[in-house]
């Protein structure tokens, strides 16, 4: 009797070992039969293992700041806008130059004493003048350019140099010139005597010299200047000094500063004085008839 009971226990001590070890082997199918102690938050990523990227080397790093290399640009030329070509009047030298109207239709280029002062166009000398007339007691109109050279452009347009220190020894009227010959050197004659050296540079039309204010400017200059200096060689001052010609007319009457302090006598006749007696003949010798002549240039 008691030797079945013993039998019966020994066989549910079996069943329940071997039930035990089957769930710790096994458990559910992909399942792990070890649950973990705590459960990761919900909606928490599931951490993931990192890779470290290789340290890019010198060589490649520089490489990839290099820009991708392409052809070079191609320079297209600036259009042509008329058949004469120019250059700036003022070689070799920095300047500046104004662009704003202030008392004539003209600019002063800034540079320093001694720049060359060259053709901006092929055409011939018209005005040389070597004297500095120019004093301050007097601040006469057509002496403010002191030492200037005038050239009338195959364009047919007058190009005006002034507050010249010095005129080329071969620069005289008449003188057939190439754009970028050599006219003078910028300095400070005329009235230009207490600022710093400049060009006084004026477009304008051929004239008799007695119409002193017309080269003095008449076509504003800053926009050829700027054209020429920035490579735009062909744009031309023609079209708009033509245009204003014919408007104002060859000989337009002066409007600004042309009395100055004394204006150039004009021609005059002395009186013829009443004859007088010798003291040896009674011969009567009248005086000649004479003129002053104008000092205008």
């Amino acid at each position: 009797m008691r030797s079945g009971h013993l039998g019966r226990w020994a066989a549910v001590a079996g069943a329940v070992l071997l039930t035990g070890a089957c769930s710790q082997a096994t458990g559910l199918a992909g399942v792990s039969a070890t649950s973990p102690t705590t459960a990761p938050p919900t909606g928490s990523p599931a951490a993931t293992a990192t890779v470290p990227s290789p340290t890019p080397s010198v060589r490649h790093q520089a490489a990839a700041e290099q820009p991708p290399q392409g052809d070079d640009p191609v320079r297209v030329p600036p259009p042509k806008l008329s058949k004469y070509a120019y250059t700036f009047p003022v070689k070799g030298c920095k300047t500046s130059y104004q662009r704003k109207l202030l008392v004539l239709p003209k600019t002063t280029i800034w540079a320093p004493q001694g720049c060359e002062f060259v053709a901006p166009v092929d055409g011939v000398v018209d005005e040389v003048n070597v004297q500095n007339r120019w004093t301050p007691a007097k601040d006469e109109g057509w002496t403010r350019e002191g030492r200037f050279v005038t050239i009338v452009g195959d364009d047919g347009v007058r190009y005006l140099g002034g507050h010249l220190d010095s005129v080329a020894a071969d620069v005289k009227p008449g003188l057939r010139v190439k754009a970028g010959h050599v006219l003078g050197r910028v300095g400070r004659t005329g009235n230009a005597r207490d600022t710093g050296a400049n060009l006084y540079f004026a477009i304008s039309w051929k004239t008799g010299p007695a119409y002193w204010w017309v080269r003095r400017g008449m076509v504003e200059p800053w926009d050829y200047l700027d054209a020429w200096a920035k490579g735009n060689r062909t744009l031309s001052p023609r079209e708009e000094t033509l245009k204003l010609r014919a408007k104002l007319g060859e000989t337009p009457p002066c409007t600004v500063q042309c009395a100055g302090r004394a204006q150039p006598p004009a021609p005059s006749k002395t009186p013829r004085p009443t004859p007088r007696k010798t003291s040896d003949k009674n011969d009567e010798i009248p005086d000649k008839e004479t003129f002053n002549p104008t000092t205008v240039p």
